[in-house]
Protein backbone atom coordinates (compact mmCIF):
# COMPACT_ATOMS: atom_id res chain seq x y z
CA UNK A 1 0.00 0.00 0.00
CA UNK A 2 1.35 3.81 -1.16
CA UNK A 3 0.62 6.26 1.87
CA UNK A 4 -0.40 9.36 0.76
CA UNK A 5 -0.07 12.47 2.70
CA UNK A 6 -2.41 15.81 1.54
CA UNK A 7 -1.53 18.89 3.68
CA UNK A 8 -4.32 21.29 3.03
CA UNK A 9 -7.69 21.12 2.33
CA UNK A 10 -8.88 24.34 1.35
CA UNK A 11 -11.25 25.78 -1.77
CA UNK A 12 -8.40 24.46 -4.37
CA UNK A 13 -8.23 21.05 -2.97
CA UNK A 14 -12.01 19.77 -3.38
CA UNK A 15 -11.85 17.57 -6.35
CA UNK A 16 -8.06 16.84 -5.68
CA UNK A 17 -9.49 14.95 -2.46
CA UNK A 18 -12.57 13.36 -4.34
CA UNK A 19 -10.18 12.07 -7.41
CA UNK A 20 -7.54 10.72 -4.54
CA UNK A 21 -10.42 9.01 -2.70
CA UNK A 22 -12.16 7.86 -5.83
CA UNK A 23 -8.86 6.19 -7.27
CA UNK A 24 -7.54 4.74 -3.57
CA UNK A 25 -8.94 1.69 -3.76
CA UNK A 26 -7.92 0.50 -7.38
CA UNK A 27 -4.48 1.96 -6.88
CA UNK A 28 -3.86 0.53 -2.96
CA UNK A 29 -3.64 4.21 -1.86
CA UNK A 30 -4.21 4.80 1.93
CA UNK A 31 -5.05 8.91 2.30
CA UNK A 32 -4.19 10.91 5.34
CA UNK A 33 -5.58 14.37 4.97
CA UNK A 34 -4.24 17.45 7.38
CA UNK A 35 -5.38 20.41 7.81
CA UNK A 36 -5.41 23.58 10.60
CA UNK A 37 -9.95 22.54 10.49
CA UNK A 38 -10.96 19.46 9.43
CA UNK A 39 -14.25 19.05 10.39
CA UNK A 40 -15.65 19.82 6.96
CA UNK A 41 -13.59 16.72 5.69
CA UNK A 42 -15.63 14.18 7.76
CA UNK A 43 -18.70 13.37 6.13
CA UNK A 44 -16.28 12.30 3.14
CA UNK A 45 -13.98 9.60 4.88
CA UNK A 46 -16.19 8.32 7.69
CA UNK A 47 -16.80 5.58 5.43
CA UNK A 48 -13.85 5.32 3.25
CA UNK A 49 -11.55 2.60 4.91
CA UNK A 50 -8.69 3.93 3.39
CA UNK A 51 -8.78 7.69 4.15
CA UNK A 52 -8.58 9.25 7.40
CA UNK A 53 -8.01 12.90 8.97
CA UNK A 54 -6.66 14.95 11.60
CA UNK A 55 -5.44 18.19 12.64
CA UNK A 56 -2.40 19.66 11.33
CA UNK A 57 -0.19 22.59 12.29
CA UNK A 58 2.87 23.09 9.93
CA UNK A 59 4.60 25.13 12.29
CA UNK A 60 4.33 21.66 14.44
CA UNK A 61 8.32 20.82 13.42
CA UNK A 62 7.52 17.24 15.13
CA UNK A 63 3.71 16.78 14.17
CA UNK A 64 5.22 17.81 10.44
CA UNK A 65 8.70 15.39 10.52
CA UNK A 66 6.23 12.45 11.74
CA UNK A 67 3.50 12.84 9.33
CA UNK A 68 5.96 12.85 6.58
CA UNK A 69 7.87 10.08 8.19
CA UNK A 70 5.06 8.12 7.34
CA UNK A 71 4.46 8.87 3.79
CA UNK A 72 5.51 7.50 0.42
CA UNK A 73 4.03 11.06 -1.43
CA UNK A 74 3.46 14.43 0.55
CA UNK A 75 1.17 16.62 -1.52
CA UNK A 76 1.35 20.01 -0.45
CA UNK A 77 -2.08 22.33 -0.91
CA UNK A 78 -0.96 24.82 2.39
CA UNK A 79 -0.52 28.72 1.40
CA UNK A 80 2.67 29.05 -0.66
CA UNK A 81 5.05 30.11 2.03
CA UNK A 82 4.58 26.61 4.16
CA UNK A 83 5.59 24.59 1.16
CA UNK A 84 9.49 24.92 1.68
CA UNK A 85 9.32 23.93 5.53
CA UNK A 86 7.63 20.35 3.82
CA UNK A 87 9.96 19.99 1.17
CA UNK A 88 12.58 20.04 3.09
CA UNK A 89 11.30 17.94 5.29
CA UNK A 90 11.01 15.79 2.36
CA UNK A 91 14.19 15.98 1.17
CA UNK A 92 15.70 15.23 5.05
CA UNK A 93 13.08 11.74 5.09
CA UNK A 94 13.38 10.60 1.51
CA UNK A 95 9.78 11.22 0.45
CA UNK A 96 8.60 12.30 -2.70
CA UNK A 97 6.56 16.03 -3.06
CA UNK A 98 4.01 17.52 -5.49
CA UNK A 99 2.57 21.00 -5.13
CA UNK A 100 0.72 23.17 -7.51
CA UNK A 101 2.67 26.56 -6.49
CA UNK A 102 5.51 28.11 -8.18
CA UNK A 103 9.42 27.23 -8.47
CA UNK A 104 11.12 30.00 -6.26
CA UNK A 105 14.67 30.36 -5.59
CA UNK A 106 14.32 28.17 -2.88
CA UNK A 107 12.86 25.66 -4.09
CA UNK A 108 15.89 25.91 -7.18
CA UNK A 109 18.38 25.20 -4.23
CA UNK A 110 16.85 21.98 -3.19
CA UNK A 111 16.88 20.49 -6.90
CA UNK A 112 20.52 19.21 -6.58
CA UNK A 113 20.13 17.25 -3.41
CA UNK A 114 16.54 15.72 -4.68
CA UNK A 115 18.72 14.63 -7.66
CA UNK A 116 21.35 12.94 -5.25
CA UNK A 117 18.52 11.52 -3.32
CA UNK A 118 16.57 10.22 -6.15
CA UNK A 119 13.61 11.88 -5.13
CA UNK A 120 10.90 14.19 -6.99
CA UNK A 121 9.62 17.44 -5.96
CA UNK A 122 7.14 18.42 -8.75
CA UNK A 123 5.83 21.90 -8.59
CA UNK A 124 3.44 23.99 -10.61
CA UNK A 125 1.29 21.01 -11.42
CA UNK A 126 -2.02 23.05 -10.86
CA UNK A 127 -4.27 25.50 -12.70
CA UNK A 128 -1.54 28.32 -13.53
CA UNK A 129 0.92 27.44 -13.84
CA UNK A 130 0.20 24.01 -14.32
CA UNK A 131 -2.00 23.39 -17.19
CA UNK A 132 -0.93 26.28 -18.94
CA UNK A 133 2.54 24.48 -18.96
CA UNK A 134 1.06 21.25 -20.41
CA UNK A 135 -1.26 22.15 -22.58
CA UNK A 136 1.20 24.68 -23.99
CA UNK A 137 3.89 22.51 -24.50
CA UNK A 138 1.96 20.20 -26.46
CA UNK A 139 1.42 23.08 -29.22
CA UNK A 140 4.90 23.88 -29.00
CA UNK A 141 6.69 20.39 -28.58
CA UNK A 142 4.01 19.39 -31.87
CA UNK A 143 4.63 22.48 -34.18
CA UNK A 144 8.80 22.26 -33.56
CA UNK A 145 8.54 18.53 -34.49
CA UNK A 146 6.89 19.54 -37.41
CA UNK A 147 10.24 21.81 -38.30
CA UNK A 148 8.26 25.34 -37.29
CA UNK A 149 9.28 27.98 -35.40
CA UNK A 150 7.54 29.53 -32.71
CA UNK A 151 7.66 33.25 -33.41
CA UNK A 152 5.14 34.51 -30.62
CA UNK A 153 3.39 33.08 -27.79
CA UNK A 154 0.89 34.83 -25.49
CA UNK A 155 -0.63 33.15 -22.40
CA UNK A 156 -4.22 33.86 -20.36
CA UNK A 157 -5.74 32.89 -17.42
CA UNK A 158 -8.63 33.93 -15.52
CA UNK A 159 -10.79 32.51 -12.26
CA UNK A 160 -13.99 34.49 -13.35
CA UNK A 161 -17.77 33.71 -13.16
CA UNK A 162 -19.98 31.92 -14.85
CA UNK A 163 -22.41 33.59 -17.44
CA UNK A 164 -25.49 32.68 -15.20
CA UNK A 165 -23.67 34.09 -12.23
CA UNK A 166 -22.35 37.27 -13.05
CA UNK A 167 -24.80 39.28 -11.10
CA UNK A 168 -22.39 42.20 -10.36
CA UNK A 169 -20.73 45.03 -12.68
CA UNK A 170 -17.15 44.37 -11.63
CA UNK A 171 -18.50 40.50 -13.54
CA UNK A 172 -15.98 39.11 -10.85
CA UNK A 173 -16.31 36.89 -7.62
CA UNK A 174 -13.70 34.92 -5.79
CA UNK A 175 -13.01 31.81 -6.81
CA UNK A 176 -9.54 31.41 -5.02
CA UNK A 177 -7.66 33.37 -2.04
CA UNK A 178 -9.20 36.28 -1.98
CA UNK A 179 -5.72 37.86 -0.75
CA UNK A 180 -4.01 36.94 -3.48
CA UNK A 181 -6.37 38.59 -5.44
CA UNK A 182 -5.81 41.53 -3.66
CA UNK A 183 -1.96 41.53 -4.23
CA UNK A 184 -1.99 40.10 -7.07
CA UNK A 185 0.41 42.49 -9.71
CA UNK A 186 2.39 44.04 -7.69
CA UNK A 187 5.78 44.11 -8.98
CA UNK A 188 7.43 45.04 -11.97
CA UNK A 189 5.86 42.98 -14.87
CA UNK A 190 8.33 42.12 -18.13
CA UNK A 191 7.80 40.51 -20.57
CA UNK A 192 9.50 40.58 -24.16
CA UNK A 193 7.48 41.93 -27.66
CA UNK A 194 9.09 42.16 -31.04
CA UNK A 195 12.33 41.27 -29.54
CA UNK A 196 12.45 44.52 -27.45
CA UNK A 197 11.77 43.97 -23.50
CA UNK A 198 9.37 45.14 -21.75
CA UNK A 199 8.40 46.39 -18.19
CA UNK A 200 5.38 47.65 -16.30
CA UNK A 201 5.52 49.03 -12.80
CA UNK A 202 2.72 48.22 -11.22
CA UNK A 203 1.40 51.44 -11.07
CA UNK A 204 0.61 51.43 -14.80
CA UNK A 205 -0.27 47.35 -14.94
CA UNK A 206 -3.72 48.26 -14.94
CA UNK A 207 -3.63 50.79 -17.69
CA UNK A 208 -1.99 48.23 -20.00
CA UNK A 209 -4.79 45.58 -20.56
CA UNK A 210 -4.79 43.72 -24.01
CA UNK A 211 -8.22 43.41 -25.41
CA UNK A 212 -9.37 39.49 -25.87
CA UNK A 213 -12.21 37.73 -27.42
CA UNK A 214 -13.79 33.82 -26.82
CA UNK A 215 -15.97 32.85 -28.97
CA UNK A 216 -19.58 32.63 -27.19
CA UNK A 217 -18.22 34.16 -24.23
CA UNK A 218 -17.35 37.95 -25.43
CA UNK A 219 -14.89 40.58 -24.61
CA UNK A 220 -11.99 39.60 -21.85
CA UNK A 221 -9.17 41.87 -21.02
CA UNK A 222 -5.65 40.48 -20.26
CA UNK A 223 -2.60 42.11 -17.86
CA UNK A 224 0.53 41.08 -17.75
CA UNK A 225 2.48 38.79 -14.98
CA UNK A 226 5.29 39.50 -13.40
CA UNK A 227 7.91 37.49 -15.11
CA UNK A 228 6.86 36.08 -18.57
CA UNK A 229 10.51 36.22 -19.36
CA UNK A 230 11.55 33.33 -17.01
CA UNK A 231 9.76 29.98 -18.92
CA UNK A 232 11.44 30.43 -22.05
CA UNK A 233 14.14 27.90 -22.11
CA UNK A 234 11.83 26.01 -20.09
CA UNK A 235 9.59 25.48 -22.85
CA UNK A 236 12.25 25.59 -25.42
CA UNK A 237 11.56 29.09 -26.67
CA UNK A 238 14.79 30.86 -25.73
CA UNK A 239 15.33 32.85 -28.94
CA UNK A 240 11.45 33.74 -29.36
CA UNK A 241 10.80 37.55 -29.79
CA UNK A 242 7.77 37.88 -28.23
CA UNK A 243 6.29 36.13 -24.83
CA UNK A 244 3.48 37.06 -22.51
CA UNK A 245 2.08 35.27 -19.68
CA UNK A 246 -1.07 37.28 -18.30
CA UNK A 247 -4.44 37.28 -16.12
CA UNK A 248 -8.21 37.67 -17.84
CA UNK A 249 -10.77 40.10 -16.29
CA UNK A 250 -13.99 40.47 -17.82
CA UNK A 251 -13.90 43.77 -19.68
CA UNK A 252 -14.20 46.97 -17.42
CA UNK A 253 -12.30 45.26 -14.63
CA UNK A 254 -8.58 46.73 -15.14
CA UNK A 255 -9.61 50.14 -15.36
CA UNK A 256 -11.36 49.87 -11.76
CA UNK A 257 -9.07 47.97 -10.40
CA UNK A 258 -6.40 50.36 -11.73
CA UNK A 259 -8.16 53.11 -9.52
CA UNK A 260 -8.01 51.23 -6.14
CA UNK A 261 -4.36 50.69 -7.26
CA UNK A 262 -4.39 54.90 -7.77
CA UNK A 263 -6.10 55.44 -4.26
CA UNK A 264 -3.57 53.24 -2.06
CA UNK A 265 -6.07 51.06 -1.52
CA UNK A 266 -3.99 47.56 -2.31
CA UNK A 267 -1.41 48.48 -0.43
CA UNK A 268 -0.10 46.00 2.66
CA UNK A 269 3.25 47.30 3.13
CA UNK A 270 2.19 49.19 6.65
CA UNK A 271 -0.60 49.27 9.12
CA UNK A 272 -3.44 51.95 9.18
CA UNK A 273 -4.09 53.86 12.29
CA UNK A 274 -6.96 53.38 14.20
CA UNK A 275 -8.36 50.91 11.55
CA UNK A 276 -10.52 49.27 14.33
CA UNK A 277 -12.74 52.91 14.02
CA UNK A 278 -12.44 53.02 10.74
CA UNK A 279 -15.88 52.94 8.58
CA UNK A 280 -15.80 52.27 4.40
CA UNK A 281 -16.34 55.78 3.99
CA UNK A 282 -13.57 57.01 6.53
CA UNK A 283 -11.29 54.36 5.03
CA UNK A 284 -11.24 56.07 1.56
CA UNK A 285 -11.73 59.51 3.23
CA UNK A 286 -7.91 58.94 4.77
CA UNK A 287 -6.44 58.29 1.15
CA UNK A 288 -7.89 61.31 -0.34
CA UNK A 289 -7.04 65.13 -0.14
CA UNK A 290 -8.72 67.49 2.25
CA UNK A 291 -11.71 68.40 0.51
CA UNK A 292 -12.00 71.75 -1.27
CA UNK A 293 -15.28 73.12 -0.09
CA UNK A 294 -18.36 71.27 2.82
CA UNK A 295 -20.40 70.67 -0.43
CA UNK A 296 -17.37 68.40 -2.23
CA UNK A 297 -19.47 64.61 -2.59
CA UNK A 298 -16.83 61.94 -1.91
CA UNK A 299 -17.20 61.13 -5.56
CA UNK A 300 -16.06 64.60 -7.21
CA UNK A 301 -12.61 64.32 -4.73
CA UNK A 302 -11.94 60.87 -5.57
CA UNK A 303 -12.64 61.82 -9.50
CA UNK A 304 -10.64 64.83 -9.33
CA UNK A 305 -7.85 62.86 -7.53
CA UNK A 306 -7.45 60.13 -10.11
CA UNK A 307 -8.73 61.84 -13.10
CA UNK A 308 -12.13 59.65 -13.39
CA UNK A 309 -15.41 60.43 -13.98
CA UNK A 310 -17.72 61.53 -11.73
CA UNK A 311 -20.21 60.03 -12.60
CA UNK A 312 -18.59 56.89 -14.40
CA UNK A 313 -18.73 53.01 -14.37
CA UNK A 314 -15.46 52.82 -12.50
CA UNK A 315 -17.32 54.95 -9.89
CA UNK A 316 -20.02 53.21 -10.27
CA UNK A 317 -18.11 49.87 -9.47
CA UNK A 318 -16.49 51.76 -6.44
CA UNK A 319 -20.03 52.82 -4.86
CA UNK A 320 -21.65 48.89 -5.64
CA UNK A 321 -18.75 48.12 -3.31
CA UNK A 322 -19.83 49.94 -0.15
CA UNK A 323 -17.07 51.94 -0.42
CA UNK A 324 -18.86 55.44 0.74
CA UNK A 325 -21.00 53.43 3.50
CA UNK A 326 -20.21 54.14 6.76
CA UNK A 327 -20.11 50.33 7.34
CA UNK A 328 -17.69 49.61 10.11
CA UNK A 329 -14.32 48.29 9.23
CA UNK A 330 -13.98 46.29 12.39
CA UNK A 331 -10.09 45.36 11.64
CA UNK A 332 -8.07 46.26 14.51
CA UNK A 333 -3.74 47.00 13.47
CA UNK A 334 -4.99 46.41 9.51
CA UNK A 335 -2.95 47.27 5.90
CA UNK A 336 -5.36 49.21 3.76
CA UNK A 337 -5.40 45.24 1.61
CA UNK A 338 -6.31 43.77 4.51
CA UNK A 339 -9.08 46.16 4.77
CA UNK A 340 -9.75 45.98 1.28
CA UNK A 341 -9.92 42.37 1.45
CA UNK A 342 -12.12 42.43 3.96
CA UNK A 343 -14.62 44.75 1.86
CA UNK A 344 -14.77 43.08 -1.49
CA UNK A 345 -14.70 39.57 0.75
CA UNK A 346 -18.61 40.65 1.26
CA UNK A 347 -19.41 41.35 -1.89
CA UNK A 348 -17.68 39.13 -4.04
CA UNK A 349 -18.14 35.95 -2.69
CA UNK A 350 -19.74 32.98 -4.37
CA UNK A 351 -23.46 32.87 -3.07
CA UNK A 352 -24.96 28.86 -3.14
CA UNK A 353 -25.48 27.45 -6.54
CA UNK A 354 -23.64 29.90 -7.84
CA UNK A 355 -20.71 28.66 -11.03
CA UNK A 356 -17.69 29.85 -11.63
CA UNK A 357 -15.62 29.49 -14.90
CA UNK A 358 -12.15 29.16 -15.63
CA UNK A 359 -11.13 30.54 -19.16
CA UNK A 360 -7.46 29.79 -20.99
CA UNK A 361 -6.53 30.88 -24.03
CA UNK A 362 -3.13 30.50 -25.70
CA UNK A 363 -2.30 32.42 -28.58
CA UNK A 364 0.97 31.37 -30.99
CA UNK A 365 2.46 32.68 -33.89
CA UNK A 366 4.80 30.52 -36.27
CA UNK A 367 6.64 30.08 -39.32
CA UNK A 368 6.84 26.93 -41.49
CA UNK A 369 7.82 26.10 -44.67
CA UNK A 370 7.92 30.20 -45.45
CA UNK A 371 4.36 30.61 -44.01
CA UNK A 372 3.03 32.11 -40.94
CA UNK A 373 0.51 30.42 -39.16
CA UNK A 374 -1.58 31.26 -35.76
CA UNK A 375 -3.13 29.14 -33.63
CA UNK A 376 -5.44 30.14 -30.72
CA UNK A 377 -5.67 27.34 -28.21
CA UNK A 378 -8.68 28.02 -25.81
CA UNK A 379 -10.09 26.48 -22.33
CA UNK A 380 -13.32 27.23 -20.80
CA UNK A 381 -14.54 24.99 -18.02
CA UNK A 382 -17.71 26.25 -15.63
CA UNK A 383 -18.11 24.55 -12.13
CA UNK A 384 -20.94 22.73 -10.68
CA UNK A 385 -21.52 24.77 -7.55
CA UNK A 386 -20.04 27.46 -5.34
CA UNK A 387 -17.94 24.48 -3.85
CA UNK A 388 -17.26 21.68 -6.90
CA UNK A 389 -15.82 24.36 -8.90
CA UNK A 390 -13.96 25.11 -11.67
CA UNK A 391 -11.11 26.43 -10.09
CA UNK A 392 -10.72 23.38 -7.96
CA UNK A 393 -10.75 20.99 -10.83
CA UNK A 394 -8.57 22.69 -12.68
CA UNK A 395 -5.86 23.20 -10.06
CA UNK A 396 -6.45 19.73 -8.05
CA UNK A 397 -7.08 17.09 -10.88
CA UNK A 398 -3.66 17.65 -12.85
CA UNK A 399 -2.24 16.98 -9.45
CA UNK A 400 -3.68 13.65 -8.47
CA UNK A 401 -3.30 12.62 -11.95
CA UNK A 402 0.58 13.30 -11.75
CA UNK A 403 0.65 12.21 -8.28
CA UNK A 404 -1.01 8.52 -9.93
CA UNK A 405 2.08 8.92 -12.66
CA UNK A 406 4.60 9.21 -9.67
CA UNK A 407 3.22 6.45 -7.14
CA UNK A 408 2.80 4.00 -10.62
CA UNK A 409 6.89 5.05 -11.05
CA UNK A 410 6.04 6.20 -14.40
CA UNK A 411 7.87 9.60 -13.58
CA UNK A 412 11.65 8.69 -13.96
CA UNK A 413 13.20 12.35 -13.74
CA UNK A 414 14.11 13.25 -10.38
CA UNK A 415 14.87 16.83 -8.24
CA UNK A 416 12.79 19.89 -8.47
CA UNK A 417 10.66 19.81 -12.04
CA UNK A 418 7.46 21.05 -13.33
CA UNK A 419 5.55 19.44 -15.97
CA UNK A 420 6.97 20.23 -19.59
CA UNK A 421 8.14 16.92 -20.35
CA UNK A 422 5.70 14.77 -22.55
CA UNK A 423 5.91 11.62 -20.28
CA UNK A 424 4.11 14.17 -17.62
CA UNK A 425 1.89 16.10 -19.47
CA UNK A 426 0.85 14.29 -22.27
CA UNK A 427 -1.56 11.78 -20.41
CA UNK A 428 -2.21 14.18 -17.30
CA UNK A 429 -4.09 16.38 -21.00
CA UNK A 430 -5.50 12.97 -21.96
CA UNK A 431 -7.05 12.10 -18.65
CA UNK A 432 -8.48 15.59 -17.87
CA UNK A 433 -10.76 15.63 -21.03
CA UNK A 434 -12.47 13.07 -19.38
CA UNK A 435 -13.62 15.60 -16.87
CA UNK A 436 -14.46 18.14 -19.33
CA UNK A 437 -11.31 20.07 -19.33
CA UNK A 438 -10.17 20.20 -22.73
CA UNK A 439 -8.62 23.18 -25.71
CA UNK A 440 -10.50 24.23 -28.92
CA UNK A 441 -7.80 24.55 -31.32
CA UNK A 442 -8.60 27.28 -34.45
CA UNK A 443 -5.55 27.49 -37.03
CA UNK A 444 -4.90 30.06 -39.77
CA UNK A 445 -2.24 31.28 -42.47
CA UNK A 446 -1.43 34.48 -41.29
CA UNK A 447 0.63 35.01 -44.94
CA UNK A 448 2.15 33.10 -47.93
Amino acid sequence: MKRILLLGAGRSASSLIQYLLDNAAAEDWHLRIGDISVAHLQPLVESVASADIMVFDVHNERQRAEEVGQADLVISMLPAAFHIAVARECLKQGRHMITASYVTLAFRELHEAAQQENLVILMESGLDPGIDHMSAMAVIQRIQAAGGTVTAFKSYTGGLVAPESDTNPWRYKFTWNPRNVVLAGQGTAKYIQHGSYKYIPYHQLFRRADALHIAGYGGFEGYANRDSLSYRELYGLGDIPTMLRGTLRRQGYCAAWDALVQLGLTDDSYTLEGSERMTHRSFLDAFLPPAASAEQTLAVRISSYINIPADGEVMEKLAWLGLFEETPVGLKEATPAQVLEKILKAKWTLAPGDKDMVVMQHLFEYELSGRRHEISSTLVATGDDEVHTAMAKTVGLPVGMLARLLLQGKIERRGVIIPVYPELYAPVLEELKRYGIDFVEKERVLSE
